[in-house]
């Protein structure tokens, strides 16, 4: 599947350039004890890691349906996207601890052209990262690349922080380095909070938005054979829904004849809203003179 190839390479696409960002910010980082780019070489690790959690994810995620899994494996995106939600907290613990450490012994560091020339590399890297893996995000609504298309644009304003923090050692202004390390740590934690919450509602079967409902009820209701609808529920299938409800159409048509609706209305809506993966209808009969048309019960 097309989908499932595409996060593939960008995957490990990701994993090579977050690997070489990671040895070099962190030789430079070190050499010039710089805490905001130590801070940042723990972030390019932590990039490292959800790389590769993408990758596992979406490969696990790709295998097909089988008898001990009939809906497929696709929760395997959410279930690796809140390893990686986890593995970030602990890492901006990390990260916040040192920096506070820099801020009160404020703790200097020897500048460096080197320091420059990495933020510049790491700046022109993260931002090609983020609009190749935003552009697959958007078209295949990948919660696994999402996550690691917003880590690399915030990765690009952290560096660029790092950049200013760099220069201003140049007029004596130590203090900076270690702030900016403390809003690196508090950024990533939010991108953590944020990537876990959409796992945790997916893992809960949380429902179908309500937007994408209505479009769901204004398909019904251009089937004027349908009375009425009830029990309308839905369930995380992977990145899709499937969505069951029982319609009610006119006791005197024949068997063939009413699921003959029913199974047209499936297929219209499977085939009108990309969110959806299955559409299961059950229908009851109604007597003629108790209309009642296309309702959300």
């Amino acid at each position: 599947m097309e989908r499932f190839k595409k996060v593939k390479k960008a995957s490990i696409v990701g994993v090579i350039a977050n690997i070489f960002l990671l040895i070099i910010k962190a030789i430079v980082g070190i050499i010039s004890n710089s805490q905001a780019m130590i801070a940042d070489a723990f972030n390019s690790a932590g990039d490292v890691f959800s790389s590769f959690m993408t990758f596992i994810g979406n490969k696990i995620a790709s295998t097909p349906s089988d008898d001990d899994h009939n809906l497929g494996h696709g929760k395997a995106e959410y279930i690796y996207s809140l390893l990686i939600s986890i593995a970030m907290f602990i890492m901006a613990f990390t990260v916040l601890k040192e920096s506070i450490i820099s801020i009160f012994y404020n703790e200097k560091y020897t500048f460096s052209v080197f320091l420059v020339i990495v933020c510049i590399i790491t700046i022109i890297v993260k931002l090609c990262l983020y609009i190749y893996t935003r552009n697959i995000a958007k078209r295949y609504n990948n919660l696994l690349i999402e996550a690691n298309s917003k880590d690399h644009r915030n990765d690009c304003i952290i560096t660029l922080c790092n950049l200013i923090s760099c220069l201003l050692t140049l007029k004596g202004i130590y203090f900076f380095d270690g702030i900016v390390g403390l809003g690196i740590s508090l950024w990533i934690a939010i991108t953590a909070a944020n990537i876990f919450k959409e796992s945790y509602d997916v893992l809960m079967d949380k429902s179908i938005s309500e937007e994408t409902k209505r479009e769901v009820f204004e398909i019904i209701k251009k089937h004027k054979e349908i009375e009425k609808v009830i029990h309308f529920n839905s369930t995380p299938v992977g990145y899709k829904y499937q969505i069951s409800f029982t319609i009610y159409v006119d006791g005197n048509l024949s068997t063939f004849e009413s699921h003959e609706i029913a199974n047209r209305l499936e297929k219209e809506i499977d085939k009108k809203l990309d969110e959806i993966y299955l559409t299961v209808i059950h229908v009851n009969p109604i007597e003629k003179n108790t209309k009642n048309r296309a309702t959300n019960k």
